[in-house]
């Protein structure tokens, strides 16, 4: 097992060699002109380990089986991951992100070669002891536990994800400058709203327009992509519920420790069919809801519906869910949730 917050190479499988098998493992040795350093040209996946196992392993199988035929690389994503339950049995409590690249090329520039060695790929893993916090859990009507974090606000940020194509679009590939920016803005967001008031109250919000002073701790940004659709978070994907009028709350809303929070009201999350991460966590949800009597519907999230907005969390696969209390919007004006 390589020391917390170290990355090493796996090396590929043999044909002939065991599928269930450890690959060898050496030293990091990245050239300055790795494909996914020179052009972003690759993916990566960031997974949870709790008691030795993979959080939701086999939605993260299906992420290198995706993203390895949306980009023509040649993974056994089989072979890879019984590596990577051996790396999380090692490590047992704490965090693995994967990278793969495709390898070097002969071809100059961005360019690739059409064949099995256009197709090969580097993969690049990094084991992170850490905590992961499962003491608060909600069950979906499937039986499968996500975790849940402590209630947090939201705010609108002013930048903007970029619109991509088919099949570059929802792909959690390596280029993530968009979500680069967006996440130092989050930053300094929070660090003038602690200039601001270093004693924010920590009480749970629940009028519907509150003045921007009155903000608990901000949690996460929400993001517009450049057709001005509201489309994730900064790390995270986001799911919502509306009233009928804007500022219009339910007097009865689930409490956050039940499990009817999930499987009372209709949920949204929007597209990500021109942008944004199709996140693990946001899949998990829309399968554990998928047979229920409001399944998930995916819709856009516009301007005119920030109002409108009765519950809001933020989810991914290392954190599960992140419930939020209230929006700042790009306007200063703090709409305020039901509730949890």
């Amino acid at each position: 097992m390589p020391p917390s917050n170290s990355w090493i190479r796996l090396q590929p499988l043999s044909e002939a060699s065991d599928k269930a098998a450890v690959t060898a493992v050496t030293a990091l040795t990245m050239p300055l002109d790795n494909r996914g350093l020179a052009y972003g040209d690759g993916f990566f996946t960031t997974m949870g380990v709790i008691d030795g196992l993979i959080l939701w392993s086999d939605y993260h199988q299906q992420r290198l089986d995706s993203h390895a035929d949306a980009l023509q690389l040649d993974i056994d994503s089989q072979a890879l991951l019984a590596t990577l339950q051996t790396q999380a049995k090692q490590l047992q409590q704490g965090m693995l992100k994967l990278i793969v690249t495709r390898a070097a090329q002969d071809v100059r520039g961005y360019g690739y070669a059409p064949s099995t060695s256009g197709s090969a790929c580097e993969v690049w893993l990094k084991s992170s002891a850490m905590s992961i916090a499962t003491a608060d859990q909600l069950r979906l009507p499937n039986g499968r536990l996500v975790p849940v974090q402590p209630v947090a606000s939201a705010t609108c940020l002013s930048s903007q994800l970029a619109c991509l194509p088919p099949p570059l679009a929802g792909l959690k590939s390596l280029n993530r400058l968009d979500n680069v920016l967006a996440s130092a803005e989050l930053q300094r967001v929070k660090a003038q709203t602690l200039t601001s008031n270093p004693f924010l109250p920590a009480n749970h919000l629940s009028s519907n327009l509150l003045p921007a002073s009155a903000e608990p701790n901000i949690g996460e940004g929400l993001l517009r992509d450049m057709s001005g659709h509201w489309v994730e978070g900064t790390m995270s994907n986001v799911f919502y519920q509306l009233s009928e009028s804007p500022f219009a709350k339910s007097s009865n809303p689930p409490p956050l420790q039940n499990s009817s929070y999930l499987s009372t009201g209709q949920w949204y999350t929007p597209s990500m069919a021109q942008s944004g991460v199709a996140g693990v966590m946001r899949q998990v949800l829309i399968d554990g809801l998928s047979s229920t009597e409001q399944p998930v519907i995916i819709r856009s999230l516009q301007d005119a519906d920030l109002p409108k907005v009765k519950q809001l969390f933020f989810c991914n696969a290392l954190r599960g869910i992140m419930p939020m209390t209230s929006l700042t919007l790009l306007s200063g004006e703090v709409v305020g949730f039901e509730s949890v």
